[in-house]
């Protein structure tokens, strides 16, 4: 059975990368921590160990000046983010890299873009599947446990936070854990909500995101359960908005081939070319990306009934510049793909009726040529991805479906990680950051600041503030 303190400082839920850097941010200011991590051993499952490494603010470098990424992530999230967690971000994005750096993560660039230019070394090798061990995420993970116990912090494995109430001074919160072999109560000043959102509780996801979880895949670890959620709400925190969630587009073979899970994704191809039902109309605006598209996937009821169509161009250009190029990943795993010489033939070969696919790419290629997209219905935007009509064969149709990485919406906090109740004032001694929280991303047309920059931050900030109020 795991031994634990029955009393500490701080109380962190959860080991991803937000509850790691707020535990040993706290104990660089002085603070007893327990962190509580319901996995196992040194490779326990979570999405920040899966994860592709890149540090970026809306697809932007982190070392831009604030104003700047404060503009960028208003013009991504269509100006619905919360305006101090979005100062919070553009603010401290370069110090969270240079503080990573101090405690041994290593950046490397790979590739032109401004937003690959800090990407944690050893990196994710251009291969499909999962390729996580000894890269990336991993590495980053282990140095900051090893930080973490250095420092004198306590990491609790196999510990489940099942409750948190108030208690009796001095301490402010009493929380139920359940290890192994059984249930303790921790006495705490401060608790850190960090558990990673709620994409792997069919419940919670058929409730708020979509009727059929089962559908769509998960993208992730799938270990993030929403118990900070639900206990959250047993405190009268306010919530965001809790339907959207950050996830790409995949070949519907992602199910059941594990060389196509999770990478690559086909956003590019998708917003590179149109989507279409199995009608073979579209239903979506394909030009605001991959996490807009995967969402709509879910929300349209197409989940399981949608294909990206592209031509030649498209396969040979965007399909093979994203750092985990679907061209030639796609073919070399079995990814289904329908090729034909002409769109009626594309269309037998998808069992779609061909009339209706030559009149929906009909009408696609003239607003194309005539750059006139936006009068489609429904609308193609071009500001992010450049539209290609289907001019050159072979054309390409593949079954797509959506994956889930993890969810946008959750707890709301301020600009310090402090959660707010349901009058947006901050409850005292609790705080949350990463995936759990709510209000920065999801607004809008789904919009996406940065899975790994919003953990490190908020997690950075959630023990400063700590150390504020004390």
């Amino acid at each position: 059975m795991n031994t634990v303190p029955r009393s500490a400082d701080v109380l962190i839920v959860g080991g991803g990368l937000a509850g790691l850097v707020a535990a040993n941010r706290c104990r660089q200011l002085g603070y007893s921590v327990v962190v509580a991590e319901k996995g196992q051993g040194a490779d326990y499952r979570c999405n920040s160990r899966f994860a592709t490494g890149v540090f970026h603010i809306s697809y932007q470098d982190v070392m831009d000046p604030h104003g700047a990424l404060e503009r960028v992530i208003e013009t991504a999230t269509s100006e619905t983010a919360d305006r101090n967690q979005m100062s919070a971000i553009a603010r401290n994005g370069r110090r969270v890299v240079r503080w990573l750096q101090n405690e041994g993560g290593q950046f490397i660039v790979v590739g032109p873009a401004r937003w690959q230019r800090w990407v944690l070394a050893p990196p994710t090798p251009r291969q499909a599947g999962l390729n996580w061990p000894g890269r990336a995420g991993d590495v980053l993970l282990r140095r900051l446990r090893a930080n973490l116990t250095r420092r004198g912090g306590t990491f609790s494995e196999r510990t489940r936070v099942t409750g948190l109430k108030p208690g009796s001074s001095p301490w402010r919160w009493l929380a139920e854990l359940e290890l192994e072999g059984g249930s303790v109560s921790l006495g705490a000043r401060q608790v850190v909500f960090a558990d990673g959102g709620f994409q792997g509780d069919a419940a919670l996801v058929r409730e708020h995101i979509g009727a059929a979880p089962d559908e769509y895949v998960q993208r992730g670890a799938g270990t993030g359960g929403g118990d900070c959620l639900r206990m959250a709400m047993g405190l009268n925190a306010s919530l965001s908005n809790l339907s959207r969630f950050y996830g790409h587009v995949l070949s519907v073979d992602a199910f059941t081939n594990n060389r196509l899970w999770p990478l690559p994704w086909i956003d590019e191809l998708a917003a590179s070319g149109l989507v279409v039902d199995r009608h073979g109309t579209r239903f979506l605006d394909e030009g605001l990306g991959g996490v807009y598209i995967a969402n709509e996937l879910v929300r349209s009821g197409n989940a399981l009934g949608a294909f990206a169509l592209f031509d030649s161009r498209v396969w040979q250009g965007p399909g093979r510049e994203t750092v985990i190029p679907s061209n030639p990943l796609l073919k070399r795993h079995g990814a289904t793909m329908f090729v034909a010489p002409d769109i009626a033939e594309l269309a037998a070969l998808m069992s779609v009726p061909a009339d209706r696919l030559l009149e929906t790419v009909n009408a696609y290629n003239d607003a194309v040529r005539t750059r006139r997209t936006e009068t489609l219905a429904p609308k193609r935007s071009d500001q992010h991805y450049e539209p290609y009509a289907m001019l050159e064969p072979p054309f390409y149709a593949m079954p797509i479906c959506a994956g889930i990485t993890y969810t946008m919406g959750g707890i709301r906090i301020d600009g310090g990680a402090r959660v707010l109740d349901n009058d947006r004032r901050p409850i005292k001694g609790l705080y949350a950051a990463g995936a759990c929280t709510g209000g920065l991303e999801g607004g809008g047309d789904v919009g996406y600041v940065g899975g790994l920059i919003k953990a490190s931050v908020f997690g950075l900030l959630s023990a400063e503030s700590i150390a504020a109020s004390s």
